[in-house]
């Protein structure tokens, strides 16, 4: 059994008071890829306990949003965050932004695993279909997508759909992904919005 506390990124999320590790793999892909340039208004899509959300509000604009949506509850508060504990296959985002559209959409999304491969792979690709239909519904021309998703035989797939509706798809394993972790994140940019 592994002692995850032993972790450095784990220690240093602690001590600079961030809701988990995984802030440091969006703050790695943004030095990057430059996504959070520009951007007012993001979709967070399984948000909590928050740290992807912090990271942003440490980006965006006073007059900003960040719209989180999890089943699981958020580990803080913020008043540029609107967060939504419901389903993303039911969300609805009219009565929150109005017109406005989302310059940056994340997923940092995974299945409780099994330990058996397939099918984590398996719900995986399915978590990452539905972050990227929610994507489609809700993302401006030229905007952003980032996404997880486990390694695995759905891999070519998956990348030939951000492909069919994205300019540029690129894959990162950032840094602080644990060893053993199967998973990787696109980078979609320039989606390209169906007239």
């Amino acid at each position: 059994m592994r002692n995850w506390n032993d972790d450095p990124f784990t220690k240093k999320a602690k001590r600079e008071n961030y809701e988990a590790r995984s802030i440091y793999k969006l703050e790695e892909i943004d030095r990057r890829e430059r996504v959070m340039a520009g951007v007012t208004h993001v979709l967070d899509l399984g948000a909590a306990p928050g740290s992807w959300t912090q990271y942003c509000l440490k980006k965006i604009p006073k007059q900003g949003k960040v719209i989180a949506v999890d089943l699981a509850p958020m580990g803080f508060q913020h008043p540029q965050v609107v967060f939504l504990q419901e389903p993303i296959e039911k969300l609805d985002l009219g009565s929150i932004i109005g017109n406005t559209e989302i310059d940056l959409v994340l997923s940092d999304m995974a299945p409780k695993t099994t330990g058996v491969h397939d099918t984590d792979v398996a719900r995986s690709f399915e978590l990452a279909s539905i972050a990227l239909d929610c994507a489609k519904r809700f993302l401006k021309p030229g905007g952003t997508f980032i996404v997880k998703l486990f390694m695995g035989e759905s891999f070519e797939e998956y990348r030939s759909l951000l492909r069919a509706s994205f300019e540029q798809v690129r894959v990162i394993r950032p840094e602080s992904t644990r060893k053993h972790s199967r998973e990787i994140f696109f980078v979609a940019k320039g989606f390209k919005k169906p007239l």
